[in-house]
């Protein structure tokens, strides 16, 4: 397994994670993704370790609070071994400080999901979503403080636009407080708007990331084709609407490409599609879930090897898009803005 920094820290974190979003299927939504109890989520981090995994990563609300626990619990006696990454911003009750980033929601879920995780520490601690009601000072300035006082060892983001994360950097740089190391996004061949702003911020900036679905949302398993029914066992049935949008046909057109590249390499469709993320610029790591043992070993072999020049062209020329403004704008002038085309594939 490789190393990689994370983001402009001297943490290392694993190349492929491990994201707990399957634990528990405490609610109809979680319960789409998996419903992983304590005995093979204990199998399902072994089997992580052994493959060199060091950063597991969750949220308190995860089938609120539930995948919390249970990865804590699978996680006995190996904390020393491990990098445990969780986050706080959505609802946890009906209460009108039980959301977002302010000082007492922050603090009121740090202690909640160090509780529940079984640990005096938490490694990563991403802020899910962005805050508008909040200002950004109030939730660095809080973030800091659980840093200083060992609770919190890095704080990172998640789910941020550019100048969300561009303002808060700021605000980190004036007052001298931690800032955000990482941020964890949406990123596949078939959502690809991450290289249009949020990568290039994470070039310039020194801000790693941690791709959550790398599958795109469930549509790059192998068994989401053109003129085939969704099978039986999928998360698109209930939560297709809550994802990330995408055209069926675009699907197709990527999937046809991966079929391409798997008669080459005699790999499976996920693991080219994990292994094309693990060749992109500022991905530190690539959060792998799995519902079942087997799932998760087959993701676990997306690493280690790569993909040729020509098989990652011929996938970035299937995914691409013509992006929406200013970054169409901005490849028109592109030796100034080098960032702007540097994935534009070649006609």
């Amino acid at each position: 397994m490789e190393y990689r920094l994370l983001g402009r820290s001297g943490l290392k974190v694993s190349a492929l994670s491990f994201g707990a979003a399957t634990f528990g299927g405490g609610n109809e939504f979680f319960a789409a993704w998996g419903n992983t109890g304590v005995d093979e989520a204990r199998r399902m981090v072994d089997l992580c370790l052994d493959a060199g995994v060091n950063l597991f990563d969750v949220a308190n609300g995860y089938s609120n609070g539930l995948a919390e626990e249970i990865l804590g619990k699978a996680l006995q006696g190996k904390r020393d071994k491990v990098l445990i990454s969780t986050k706080a911003f959505f609802p946890m009750g009906d209460g009108p400080n039980d959301v977002g980033s302010s000082r007492l929601h922050i603090l009121d879920q740090c202690e909640a999901s160090l509780r529940r995780l079984g640990t005096d520490h938490i490694d990563i601690y991403h802020m899910h979503g962005f805050d508008r009601l909040t200002p950004v000072e109030e939730t660095l300035d809080t973030l800091n403080t659980l840093v200083h006082a060992g609770k919190v060892r890095y704080i990172a983001c998640s789910n941020f636009s550019g100048w969300h994360l561009m303002k808060s950097l700021a605000a980190s740089a004036r007052h001298g407080w931690a800032r955000y190391v990482a941020h964890q996004v949406y990123y596949s061949l078939i959502g690809r708007e991450y290289e249009w702003e949020l990568m290039p911020l994470g070039l310039d900036q020194g801000v790693g990331a941690l791709i959550w679905s790398p599958l795109g949302w469930g549509r790059l398993t192998g068994k989401i084709r053109r003129g085939q029914p969704l099978p039986k066992v999928s998360r698109l049935h209930k939560t297709a609407d809550d994802g990330p949008p995408v055209a069926d046909e675009f699907v197709y057109r990527v999937v046809d490409a991966l079929d391409e590249v798997a008669k080459d390499t005699g790999k499976t469709i996920p693991q080219i599609a994990l292994n094309w993320l693990l060749q992109r610029p500022t991905v530190s790591s690539v959060i792998i879930g799995a519902r079942t043992e087997e799932q998760l070993r087959q993701n676990l072999e997306a690493a280690d090897w790569n993909l040729t020049p020509d098989q990652v062209s011929k996938l970035d020329a299937a995914s691409d898009v013509t992006p929406v403004y200013p970054y169409w704008h901005q490849r028109i002038v592109g030796q100034r803005n080098p960032d702007a085309v540097r994935f534009v594939p070649k006609k």
